[in-house]
């Protein structure tokens, strides 16, 4: 029986995009379906969350994102440009964004089209692992999607026809990450059970085991 789980992702989270590979090679060896939910940035849900941060935090963060990537051999620089624009004077986030509103639907419009999972692993790769500058110009973008298998300009015509319905499917899925058990990403939900970060795979993994996890 193919056993199946809700990944909640963002484009702007390290984490996120250090965890795909795991996902990756899971779906690749087991006969488990990763049910993509893309959601929006915490920084673009609400644009003070990090305006009266601990310093620390930030700094803790920045020490243990490039620590990870590190450990799990997965190379990473903060992406040229943020996804997500920040005004550094006041470090809240600005609604208008030029981004990370058109990944996110593309992304929603990719897990429709059924590769989900391929589509944020190659975009995610492009965006961090930093191998290119300028990410949003040029063809980049065009040839992550298409080694996920998918054509670009199709799923922007689809982000371009149907924004308003796929924003309130992202919005829907953000609605359902709490109702699963956290507000964060990556978010894995398994069986009504959540796992909250990218440190928490093995653990998935391990319950998923228990549930009769199988090769392909």
């Amino acid at each position: 029986m193919t056993l199946s789980y809700d990944l909640y992702w963002s484009f702007r989270s390290p984490y996120s995009y250090l965890l795909t590979p795991r996902l990756v090679a899971l779906e690749a060896e087991f006969d488990v379906r990763c049910n993509v939910r893309i959601v929006y940035p915490i920084a673009v849900r609400q644009a003070d969350f990090f305006a009266n941060a601990d310093p620390l935090w930030f700094s803790y963060f920045m020490r243990d994102v490039f620590r990870c990537g590190e450990y799990l051999g997965v190379p990473i620089r903060w992406p040229v440009p943020d996804p997500v624009v920040m005004d550094f004077a006041t470090r809240t986030y600005p609604a208008e964004q030029p981004h990370i509103f058109r990944l996110s639907q593309l992304g929603q419009a990719a897990a429709e089209a059924g590769k989900g999972l391929a589509f944020i692993s190659e975009v995610s790769k492009t965006i961090w692992s930093g191998s290119v500058d300028n990410w949003h110009q040029g063809d980049h973008l065009a040839a992550a999607a298409r080694r996920a298998g998918l054509d670009l300009a199709d799923l922007d015509a689809v982000v371009a026809r149907d924004t308003d319905r796929l924003d309130a499917a992202i919005k829907a899925s953000q609605e359902a990450q709490r109702a699963g058990g956290h507000y964060g990403v990556p978010l894995m939900v398994f069986d009504g059970e959540p796992f909250f970060g990218q440190d928490r795979f093995d653990q998935m993994q391990w319950r998923m085991q228990q549930k009769g996890l199988s090769a392909r």
